[in-house]
């Protein structure tokens, strides 16, 4: 297995007890994790969500803006989060790079495959963000494509639980983890460890997603290092 990765962080991750906005703890603890990974010699990409600041979808719920301009809007949120995360990774000592599907110099450079792999081979950091650039696609989506793009070995979905379960562990204490789980099964059972678009990619090329708990120390290093004792696989 090549030990390149790409990590999913959804962007109510961020944001805390408060659920919205962007706690620096769990920024500096996320940078933290990172930081064993790129220590250990594996190249990493990552993708945020934006929900911590706003949502597409919920900003369109209404019909007052148009499910486009709000998708647009979501982008920008995860570009926020994106820079937040570029300087808590440098806050660390590492080199990162933030790229967006959207152009914006001033901020980050346009995502550029070959770039992004330059860099990667340089031991930097690349978040993209931005999305995929269109509406109507989730971050999920976003994640597979650019793992997909840059070759990564798997996609870690870091969560705030420790795998899939067939029905939601939060509400039901007879929850039933799933340790592996067929492409085609999440996509039948609409399990919901990404969106089916995002599946049905990652099922494409192969891609095996990892769903993990971010609030587990150095769960990351030992996913990749081959301990899939405290997470689920998708494959």
């Amino acid at each position: 297995m090549n030990k390149r990765v790409l990590v999913k962080f959804s962007g109510e991750a961020l944001a805390g007890a408060e659920g919205y906005g962007i706690d620096t703890k769990i920024l500096d603890y996320i940078a933290n994790e990172i930081k064993e990974l790129v220590d250990n010699g594996i190249e990493v990409g990552i993708v945020i969500g934006g929900g911590n600041i706003i949502r597409g979808v919920t900003a369109a719920a209404d019909g007052v803006i148009k499910r486009t301009s709000a998708d647009y809007m979501g982008m920008l949120g995860t570009v926020i989060n994106g820079v937040a995360m570029q300087e808590a990774l440098e806050h660390k000592g590492l080199s990162a790079r933030l790229q967006t599907a959207i152009k914006m110099e001033q901020l980050a450079e346009p995502f550029i495959v070959r770039k992004a792999m330059r860099h990667l081979e340089k031991g930097r950091v690349v978040i993209f963000s931005a999305g995929t650039g269109n509406p109507y696609f989730t971050t999920d989506t976003a994640a597979t494509l650019r793992a997909t793009e840059i070759g990564a070995s798997m996609l870690i979905k870091a969560t705030k639980v420790d795998g899939v379960y067939d029905k939601d562990p939060m509400k039901f204490d007879d929850a039933i983890k799933l340790d592996t789980i067929s492409y085609d099964r999440a996509l039948e059972d609409h399990i919901k460890v990404m969106d089916d678009t995002a599946i049905a990619l990652a099922k494409d090329n192969k891609l095996p997603i990892v769903v993990a708990n971010m609030n587990e120390k150095s769960n990351l290093l030992n996913i990749v290092n081959g301990d899939y004792s405290k997470c689920s696989i998708v494959k």
